[in-house]
């Protein structure tokens, strides 16, 4: 891709639509996705990110602005998914049994569809704020998840499964970082399939092109009931990476005693979450589903595939994109279509090892669809935003936990 290509209009969307991507770049279902939302009365404007590619109810890549509305779907349903990385003070010749240090790490932290036995002591992490007022006001969640509280509590802290990681990267400097993708497990899911089934009941949601985009309208009762859970899951899903990153650091400091390892302030970065932001001029409802804000001058994660390490950025505030940037490289393959694609006569034995080389990760048929030939490539995606972030440093990855 050329950074001097982009942004193009969408053809026969009718709300303004500029993509940093090619239309020919773009699977059919995903485009088709686009300009139903484009047809959409309350849109103002969309911004697709070179990351785009098909999703469940609304595109991947996608950031849209409402002034008077707000589709569930276009937020998605692992609500306040992001990444957070910490620099440390460790450096590459400091580093040996990376396979110890993973096996010790998987036993922290669950993944999969695992939790913690208990709820983790946050204290003992040094996050001992605000968690009494958070979880007491569960009770004021939806009615269909109130028995769900203590499986909530043991997944806060857990890494879930899919594109989700844990990664130990080196920078250019062979500084060592820590880095880790993650959202509101099964309580953000659980919340956003509620109320998405809310909105397509509400009678102007019936006539839509895909009323997997139905909406709710400001100053609502719905909207507000909405609202609230939201973002009640994006603070569950900022809390649990850092309880995640709390675990992560404690382990790599114990591994690593002897150095005295001290880390760096984190970056946190939500990637499915919605703002009020400024938008021409007006206030608007601005989602974004698979894409991160990239205001001038501030710090941001964009992670490649396993295997392919992580860019930190620093956003260029520009308008055009509404201020976004991509929140990763995005799938090229489906997970099917990779698991058929990388299974060979050997369970993919042979793929892993060609894709992965020396990096230290499980190595089972279970991360095939992780590979990172089921993504496009993480470095032209960064090329086509050039105009949206600045690269900050390259983060190439030495170790990789998988869900």
């Amino acid at each position: 891709m050329s950074n001097t290509q982009f942004p193009v209009e969408l053809r026969g969307a009718k709300s303004p639509t500029l993509l940093w991507a090619h239309e020919h770049e773009i699977e059919q279902a995903a485009l088709q996705q686009l300009r139903n939302i484009a047809a959409l009365e309350w849109v103002h404007k969309l911004a697709v990110m070179p990351d785009v590619h098909f999703g469940l109810g609304a595109t991947v890549g996608s950031v849209i602005a409402m002034e008077q509305a707000i589709s569930p779907s276009a937020v998605g349903v692992d609500i306040g998914c992001g990444v957070s990385a910490v620099r440390t003070s460790l450096t590459v010749s400091d580093l040996d049994d990376l396979h110890g240090l993973r096996l010790k790490i998987e036993e922290a932290i669950p993944v999969g569809f695992n939790g913690h036995d208990s709820a983790v002591n946050v204290r003992r992490l040094g996050l001992d704020r605000g968690w009494d007022n958070f979880w007491g006001s569960f009770r004021d969640l939806h009615s269909g998840v109130q028995k769900l509280e203590g499986r909530a509590q043991a997944q806060l802290g857990s890494l879930g499964g899919g594109n989700h990681f844990i990664e130990v990267c080196s920078d250019s400097e062979d500084r060592i970082w820590l880095t880790l993708h993650s959202g509101s497990r099964n309580i953000g899911k659980e919340l956003a399939e509620r109320h998405i089934q809310i909105a397509k009941k509400l009678p102007h949601n019936q006539d839509l092109p895909d009323r997997d985009l139905a909406v709710f309208f400001r100053d609502t009762p719905e909207m507000r009931a909405y609202r609230h859970d939201l973002e009640w899951a994006q603070e569950f899903a900022l809390r649990s990476r850092a309880v995640m990153m709390g675990l992560f650091k404690e382990q790599v400091a114990k591994h690593f005693e002897s150095k005295g390892v001290t880390f760096d302030e984190p970056i946190n970065v939500h990637h499915n979450y919605v703002a009020e932001e400024e938008i021409d001029g007006r206030m608007m409802l601005v989602t974004r589903k698979g894409a991160i804000r990239a205001g001038g001058g501030e710090l941001a994660l964009i992670p490649g595939s396993m295997g392919t390490g992580s860019y930190v950025v620093r956003g260029l505030g520009n308008d055009l994109s509404m201020q976004s940037a991509s929140h990763g490289a995005g799938r090229r393959l489906s997970r099917g279509a990779a698991k058929r694609a990388f299974a060979g006569d050997d369970d993919g034995a042979s793929a892993i090892a060609e894709q992965l080389g020396n990096i230290e990760s499980r190595r089972d048929s279970g991360i095939l669809d992780e590979l990172p030939g089921a993504y496009k490539d993480i470095h032209s995606v960064i090329d086509a935003q050039s105009d949206l972030v600045e690269v900050v440093e390259h983060l190439e990855t030495l170790m990789c936990v998988k869900g």
